[in-house]
């Protein structure tokens, strides 16, 4: 890691004005979970399906596509990266860094968010917060790694990722059998299944994927962007036409 690149990838990412946007999602959250809290007295089926529609299948794939294409993918756009690339620090480490940064962003603007508006909205001695917690955890570092990688590889990030985020992970995703399969969100749901044990059926936290698989997957994923991403970034050269 390199602490340098870690300030300015902060700097950066919290200092363009889309970063609003990762304080208003997260309110509007709180906003609904402190309203189903008042309209259900605490009923934890009415956190989950919060959680599940909104939190879990909108708010954090969108949050993690922020941050993804923030931490490097504007650099990409406006030409500043050149400037970086030009030091003597290799490009390995310069991903790395912004990877570090985008997941504790994620960590900061996605997953904490969800816990406190499960535990706002109606939990169960705290098994539903922990459990999506570690979901939210377990997608965000898989999310972000891919937003990350699909910054590198095309200038069309935010729009293939919206797709991707909108279409595949919170219409399909959620709703037809086979693309269950091959969903971020429902390989993290997998172990939020795990934990709630018994419960999980009870309250419709369910994945079609054992936790087994799951995980594998989720390391695929996760590792295959950040490889990707790091290829890509070595071999990357900016001319003036760009």
């Amino acid at each position: 890691m390199n602490a340098v690149v870690m300030d300015l990838t902060l700097r950066g990412l919290l200092g363009r004005r889309r970063s609003v946007l990762l304080v208003i999602l997260p309110v509007l959250l709180l906003l609904l979970a402190a309203l189903i809290r008042w309209a259900s007295g605490g009923e934890p089926l009415n956190t989950v399906n919060l959680v599940n529609a909104f939190a879990m299948g909108t708010l954090l794939p969108l949050i993690c596509l922020l941050i993804g294409t923030g931490v490097i993918g504007s650099e990409i756009d406006d030409g500043s990266i050149v400037y970086l690339l030009a030091k003597p620090v290799p490009r390995r480490t310069i991903l790395l860094s912004k990877l570090v940064v985008a997941w504790g962003a994620a960590l900061v603007f996605a997953v904490l968010p969800i816990v406190a508006a499960v535990e706002i909205a109606g939990d169960d001695g705290g098994r539903l917060g922990a459990a999506y917690g570690v979901a939210a955890a377990l997608a965000a570092i898989t999310y972000t790694a891919i937003f990350v990688a699909l910054s590198v590889v095309t200038r069309n990030a935010v729009i293939i990722g919206l797709l991707y985020a909108l279409l595949w992970e919170t219409v399909l995703g959620g709703y037809v059998p086979g693309v269950r399969n091959v969903s971020v969100r429902q390989w993290a749901l997998a172990a939020a299944e795990r934990i709630l044990g018994d419960r999980a059926t009870m309250w419709r936290v369910t994945s079609d994927v054992s936790l087994t698989a799951a995980l594998a997957l989720l390391a695929v994923a996760t590792i295959g962007a950040v490889v990707l991403a790091v290829r890509r970034l070595q071999t990357l050269r900016l001319t003036s036409a760009d």
